[in-house]
Protein backbone atom coordinates (compact mmCIF):
# COMPACT_ATOMS: atom_id res chain seq x y z
CA UNK A 1 0.00 0.00 0.00
CA UNK A 2 1.32 3.46 -1.08
CA UNK A 3 2.20 6.13 1.10
CA UNK A 4 0.06 9.18 1.03
CA UNK A 5 3.23 11.03 0.27
CA UNK A 6 3.80 8.46 -2.53
CA UNK A 7 0.31 8.86 -3.68
CA UNK A 8 0.91 12.69 -4.28
CA UNK A 9 4.80 12.36 -6.12
CA UNK A 10 3.23 9.64 -8.31
CA UNK A 11 0.12 12.01 -9.84
CA UNK A 12 2.53 15.72 -9.87
CA UNK A 13 4.88 12.86 -12.03
CA UNK A 14 2.08 12.27 -14.11
CA UNK A 15 0.75 15.44 -14.67
CA UNK A 16 4.38 16.77 -15.43
CA UNK A 17 4.91 14.22 -18.06
CA UNK A 18 1.76 15.50 -19.51
CA UNK A 19 2.42 18.70 -19.66
CA UNK A 20 5.50 17.96 -21.37
CA UNK A 21 4.99 15.79 -23.62
CA UNK A 22 4.90 16.28 -27.26
CA UNK A 23 4.02 14.20 -30.03
CA UNK A 24 6.70 11.95 -31.97
CA UNK A 25 6.04 13.59 -35.50
CA UNK A 26 5.71 17.00 -34.30
CA UNK A 27 8.98 16.48 -32.77
CA UNK A 28 10.93 14.92 -36.00
CA UNK A 29 9.77 18.20 -37.87
CA UNK A 30 11.06 21.07 -35.85
CA UNK A 31 13.89 22.74 -37.63
CA UNK A 32 17.24 22.01 -37.17
CA UNK A 33 18.87 24.54 -34.76
CA UNK A 34 21.03 27.76 -36.63
CA UNK A 35 24.79 27.18 -36.81
CA UNK A 36 26.56 28.68 -34.06
CA UNK A 37 28.71 31.59 -35.14
CA UNK A 38 31.99 30.28 -36.78
CA UNK A 39 30.96 26.84 -36.45
CA UNK A 40 33.23 24.62 -39.04
CA UNK A 41 30.45 22.42 -40.68
CA UNK A 42 28.35 21.43 -43.40
CA UNK A 43 25.94 24.45 -43.23
CA UNK A 44 23.68 23.70 -46.27
CA UNK A 45 22.04 21.20 -47.92
CA UNK A 46 23.54 19.50 -51.61
CA UNK A 47 26.87 18.41 -50.70
CA UNK A 48 27.88 14.85 -51.84
CA UNK A 49 29.17 12.49 -49.68
CA UNK A 50 33.23 13.35 -50.89
CA UNK A 51 32.59 16.80 -49.75
CA UNK A 52 31.27 16.21 -46.78
CA UNK A 53 34.35 14.50 -46.23
CA UNK A 54 36.42 16.78 -47.28
CA UNK A 55 34.70 19.73 -45.20
CA UNK A 56 35.38 17.31 -41.88
CA UNK A 57 38.64 17.11 -42.50
CA UNK A 58 39.45 20.47 -43.15
CA UNK A 59 36.87 21.80 -40.18
CA UNK A 60 39.27 18.79 -38.27
CA UNK A 61 42.25 21.28 -38.77
CA UNK A 62 40.34 23.96 -37.27
CA UNK A 63 39.39 22.43 -34.27
CA UNK A 64 43.00 21.25 -34.05
CA UNK A 65 44.44 25.14 -33.86
CA UNK A 66 46.53 23.86 -37.07
CA UNK A 67 48.62 26.98 -38.16
CA UNK A 68 48.49 28.74 -41.53
CA UNK A 69 52.37 28.19 -42.91
CA UNK A 70 52.93 29.60 -46.39
CA UNK A 71 53.57 26.48 -48.81
CA UNK A 72 52.50 23.92 -46.19
CA UNK A 73 50.53 20.84 -47.02
CA UNK A 74 52.69 20.58 -50.40
CA UNK A 75 54.75 17.69 -49.16
CA UNK A 76 55.04 14.17 -51.15
CA UNK A 77 52.18 13.05 -49.46
CA UNK A 78 49.01 15.54 -48.43
CA UNK A 79 49.42 16.26 -45.09
CA UNK A 80 50.91 19.28 -42.68
CA UNK A 81 54.34 20.13 -43.05
CA UNK A 82 56.47 22.74 -42.21
CA UNK A 83 56.29 25.91 -44.66
CA UNK A 84 58.28 28.43 -45.72
CA UNK A 85 59.31 32.38 -45.79
CA UNK A 86 57.08 34.14 -48.37
CA UNK A 87 59.44 36.97 -49.40
CA UNK A 88 55.98 38.88 -50.20
CA UNK A 89 55.03 38.81 -46.71
CA UNK A 90 57.03 40.06 -43.46
CA UNK A 91 54.57 38.09 -41.59
CA UNK A 92 55.82 34.60 -42.48
CA UNK A 93 59.28 35.19 -40.99
CA UNK A 94 57.92 32.11 -38.63
CA UNK A 95 56.26 29.92 -41.06
CA UNK A 96 59.29 27.48 -41.47
CA UNK A 97 58.90 26.68 -37.81
CA UNK A 98 54.72 26.45 -37.86
CA UNK A 99 53.42 23.11 -39.30
CA UNK A 100 50.36 23.34 -40.93
CA UNK A 101 49.19 23.96 -44.21
CA UNK A 102 48.89 27.05 -46.65
CA UNK A 103 45.31 27.35 -48.36
CA UNK A 104 45.98 24.97 -51.22
CA UNK A 105 47.93 22.87 -48.92
CA UNK A 106 44.52 22.65 -46.70
CA UNK A 107 42.10 21.82 -50.03
CA UNK A 108 44.83 19.04 -50.96
CA UNK A 109 44.89 17.35 -47.80
CA UNK A 110 40.56 17.70 -47.51
CA UNK A 111 39.83 15.92 -50.46
CA UNK A 112 42.89 13.50 -49.75
CA UNK A 113 40.74 12.28 -46.81
CA UNK A 114 37.61 12.40 -48.62
CA UNK A 115 38.84 10.28 -51.92
CA UNK A 116 41.80 8.06 -50.23
CA UNK A 117 43.96 9.72 -53.50
CA UNK A 118 46.14 12.73 -54.23
CA UNK A 119 43.35 14.39 -56.76
CA UNK A 120 44.31 17.84 -56.04
CA UNK A 121 48.06 17.72 -55.95
CA UNK A 122 48.94 20.93 -56.78
CA UNK A 123 48.82 25.29 -56.56
CA UNK A 124 45.19 27.30 -56.28
CA UNK A 125 45.55 27.49 -60.01
CA UNK A 126 45.76 23.90 -60.81
CA UNK A 127 42.98 23.24 -58.03
CA UNK A 128 40.84 25.71 -59.93
CA UNK A 129 41.14 24.97 -63.50
CA UNK A 130 41.00 20.93 -62.29
CA UNK A 131 40.28 18.07 -64.84
CA UNK A 132 37.91 16.95 -62.56
CA UNK A 133 35.45 19.97 -62.45
CA UNK A 134 32.04 18.61 -62.22
CA UNK A 135 30.59 22.29 -62.81
CA UNK A 136 32.00 25.99 -62.55
CA UNK A 137 30.43 29.07 -61.44
CA UNK A 138 30.92 32.47 -62.55
CA UNK A 139 31.39 35.45 -60.12
CA UNK A 140 28.82 37.10 -61.22
CA UNK A 141 26.38 34.25 -60.02
CA UNK A 142 27.23 34.79 -56.51
CA UNK A 143 26.62 31.98 -53.51
CA UNK A 144 23.25 30.83 -54.69
CA UNK A 145 24.17 27.82 -57.23
CA UNK A 146 27.10 26.75 -54.79
CA UNK A 147 27.09 23.65 -52.50
CA UNK A 148 29.35 23.00 -49.39
CA UNK A 149 32.58 21.26 -51.08
CA UNK A 150 32.46 23.94 -53.78
CA UNK A 151 35.96 25.32 -54.34
CA UNK A 152 35.98 29.33 -54.39
CA UNK A 153 38.79 31.25 -55.79
CA UNK A 154 40.52 34.45 -55.79
CA UNK A 155 43.26 36.49 -57.96
CA UNK A 156 42.86 37.51 -62.52
CA UNK A 157 41.99 34.35 -64.50
CA UNK A 158 46.14 33.97 -65.40
CA UNK A 159 47.05 34.37 -61.78
CA UNK A 160 45.09 32.63 -58.66
CA UNK A 161 46.34 33.85 -55.30
CA UNK A 162 43.79 32.01 -53.25
CA UNK A 163 40.96 29.04 -53.05
CA UNK A 164 39.42 28.06 -49.91
CA UNK A 165 36.50 25.45 -49.14
CA UNK A 166 32.53 26.18 -49.20
CA UNK A 167 30.89 25.61 -45.75
CA UNK A 168 26.76 27.19 -47.07
CA UNK A 169 25.04 29.71 -45.71
CA UNK A 170 27.94 32.07 -46.88
CA UNK A 171 30.15 30.52 -44.98
CA UNK A 172 34.31 29.08 -45.77
CA UNK A 173 36.56 27.41 -44.31
CA UNK A 174 40.43 28.80 -45.59
CA UNK A 175 44.12 28.78 -44.39
CA UNK A 176 44.23 32.28 -45.32
CA UNK A 177 47.68 33.72 -44.42
CA UNK A 178 50.61 34.21 -42.03
CA UNK A 179 50.43 34.33 -38.29
CA UNK A 180 46.78 33.31 -38.37
CA UNK A 181 45.17 29.42 -38.05
CA UNK A 182 42.87 27.30 -40.15
CA UNK A 183 39.47 29.23 -39.54
CA UNK A 184 35.87 29.73 -40.83
CA UNK A 185 35.23 33.31 -42.48
CA UNK A 186 32.51 34.86 -44.17
CA UNK A 187 32.68 34.57 -48.45
CA UNK A 188 34.60 37.45 -49.42
CA UNK A 189 32.52 38.21 -52.70
CA UNK A 190 34.19 42.26 -52.98
CA UNK A 191 37.89 41.37 -53.31
CA UNK A 192 39.33 39.48 -56.22
CA UNK A 193 36.68 36.73 -55.99
CA UNK A 194 36.84 34.86 -59.55
CA UNK A 195 34.61 31.99 -59.26
CA UNK A 196 33.91 28.26 -58.04
CA UNK A 197 34.15 24.72 -59.10
CA UNK A 198 32.50 22.09 -58.24
CA UNK A 199 34.79 18.87 -57.88
CA UNK A 200 34.21 15.22 -59.65
CA UNK A 201 35.41 12.65 -57.52
CA UNK A 202 34.61 10.15 -59.72
CA UNK A 203 36.26 8.79 -62.73
CA UNK A 204 37.30 11.45 -65.16
CA UNK A 205 35.51 12.43 -68.29
CA UNK A 206 36.55 13.53 -71.58
CA UNK A 207 39.79 13.28 -73.09
CA UNK A 208 42.67 13.75 -71.13
CA UNK A 209 46.06 14.88 -71.75
CA UNK A 210 49.55 16.25 -70.47
CA UNK A 211 50.92 19.41 -71.50
CA UNK A 212 54.63 20.21 -71.61
CA UNK A 213 57.29 22.85 -71.03
CA UNK A 214 57.32 26.19 -69.24
CA UNK A 215 54.85 29.72 -69.10
CA UNK A 216 52.84 28.50 -72.09
CA UNK A 217 50.01 30.46 -72.99
CA UNK A 218 46.31 29.65 -73.54
CA UNK A 219 44.66 32.14 -75.74
CA UNK A 220 40.98 33.58 -75.70
CA UNK A 221 40.72 32.18 -80.20
CA UNK A 222 42.93 29.64 -81.05
CA UNK A 223 45.58 32.58 -83.09
CA UNK A 224 49.10 33.94 -81.34
CA UNK A 225 47.77 37.62 -81.27
CA UNK A 226 44.60 36.30 -79.34
CA UNK A 227 44.20 37.54 -75.48
CA UNK A 228 45.98 35.51 -72.72
CA UNK A 229 44.10 33.68 -70.77
CA UNK A 230 46.27 31.54 -68.15
CA UNK A 231 50.08 30.50 -68.45
CA UNK A 232 50.82 27.05 -67.39
CA UNK A 233 53.74 26.81 -65.16
CA UNK A 234 54.94 23.54 -65.92
CA UNK A 235 53.80 20.15 -67.42
CA UNK A 236 49.77 20.13 -66.81
CA UNK A 237 47.13 17.66 -66.77
CA UNK A 238 44.13 18.97 -68.94
CA UNK A 239 40.89 17.46 -70.46
CA UNK A 240 40.31 18.30 -74.48
CA UNK A 241 36.83 19.08 -75.79
CA UNK A 242 37.78 19.42 -79.45
CA UNK A 243 40.56 20.38 -81.91
CA UNK A 244 40.89 22.44 -84.85
CA UNK A 245 42.90 23.91 -88.00
CA UNK A 246 43.85 26.98 -87.67
CA UNK A 247 46.87 29.10 -87.39
CA UNK A 248 50.12 27.97 -87.87
CA UNK A 249 52.98 28.19 -84.94
CA UNK A 250 56.38 27.35 -84.81
CA UNK A 251 57.90 27.01 -81.98
CA UNK A 252 60.72 24.71 -80.03
CA UNK A 253 61.47 23.42 -83.79
CA UNK A 254 57.94 22.45 -84.35
CA UNK A 255 55.22 23.69 -86.86
CA UNK A 256 51.68 23.11 -86.41
CA UNK A 257 48.37 24.49 -87.22
CA UNK A 258 46.07 22.24 -84.74
CA UNK A 259 44.91 23.98 -81.95
CA UNK A 260 43.03 22.38 -78.71
CA UNK A 261 39.92 23.73 -76.66
CA UNK A 262 40.40 23.26 -73.62
CA UNK A 263 37.01 23.60 -71.49
CA UNK A 264 38.10 24.32 -68.43
CA UNK A 265 40.34 26.94 -68.69
CA UNK A 266 37.66 28.16 -71.52
CA UNK A 267 40.89 28.74 -73.70
CA UNK A 268 43.00 27.11 -76.99
CA UNK A 269 45.86 25.83 -76.85
CA UNK A 270 48.20 24.89 -79.97
CA UNK A 271 48.89 21.56 -80.06
CA UNK A 272 52.39 21.84 -80.02
CA UNK A 273 52.61 21.69 -76.39
CA UNK A 274 50.07 18.91 -76.03
CA UNK A 275 51.82 15.62 -75.39
CA UNK A 276 50.81 13.59 -78.48
CA UNK A 277 50.14 13.55 -82.07
CA UNK A 278 49.96 16.77 -84.12
CA UNK A 279 46.52 15.83 -84.42
CA UNK A 280 45.59 14.43 -81.02
CA UNK A 281 44.23 10.69 -81.64
CA UNK A 282 40.49 10.49 -80.32
CA UNK A 283 39.24 14.01 -80.21
CA UNK A 284 36.92 15.31 -82.14
CA UNK A 285 37.18 18.65 -84.84
CA UNK A 286 35.57 21.08 -83.37
CA UNK A 287 33.79 22.15 -86.55
CA UNK A 288 31.83 18.48 -86.18
CA UNK A 289 30.25 19.39 -82.71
Amino acid sequence: MLRRTGVIHTVITGLLALLFWVPATVAAAAPPAPAADGECAVLAPGASPAAERAISAACAEVAAGTWYTWGGGHGPQPGPTYGQVDPSDPASEHDPERFGFDCSGLVRHAYARATGSDILNGAASTQYYTHRAAERFTADQGLAPLRPGDLLAWGTSWELTHIALYLGDGKMVEARQSGTKIMVSDVRLNSGYVGAVRVDTGPVTGHVFRTWGTGVWTKAEPALGARRVYAFPGPTTIRVRCQTHAEEVTSDGYTNDVWSYLPDYDAWMTNIYIQGAAWLDGVSDCRDL
